[in-house]
């Protein structure tokens, strides 16, 4: 069973590419392990119509999910504190990289709100 956060968005979803700069902004940006269950080069970018992309953090696997309107940021339940942190720094980066909104269980949170609440501080 897998913890997941989303983040909805008002228009188009970001490109990888946007996405991928924002992370730069929080983290090392891991490599990409898979792109829509295939293995991925690490300095792949998926094209444009990609639907699940496997992201290898030090920390562990995180699978970024994509639907219309929505981009969800899975990791297992066991996810310890790190791969946690791992999750929301890609959460944020793709919210951050859309204007998207990022939907937690209690609330609807803007990038910056979502970044101050996991103590992520963007350079």
């Amino acid at each position: 069973m897998g913890v997941e956060l989303s983040v909805t968005f008002p228009g188009d979803l970001p490109e990888f590419a946007a996405i991928r700069a924002q992370l730069a902004r929080v983290c090392a940006v891991p490599p990409l392990r898979m792109i829509d269950g295939l293995p991925a080069f690490p300095d792949e970018a998926p094209e444009g119509g990609w639907r699940e992309l496997r992201f290898g953090f030090p920390a562990g696997m995180v699978t970024l999910r994509r639907a219309p309107g929505v981009l969800s940021c899975v990791v297992w339940g066991t996810a310890d504190a790190a791969l946690l942190a791992a999750r929301d720094a890609l959460v944020w980066a793709c919210a951050e990289a859309g204007a998207g909104t990022v939907r937690t269980g209690s609330a609807d949170l803007t990038a910056a709100q979502f970044a101050r609440a996991s103590a992520l501080q963007p350079a």
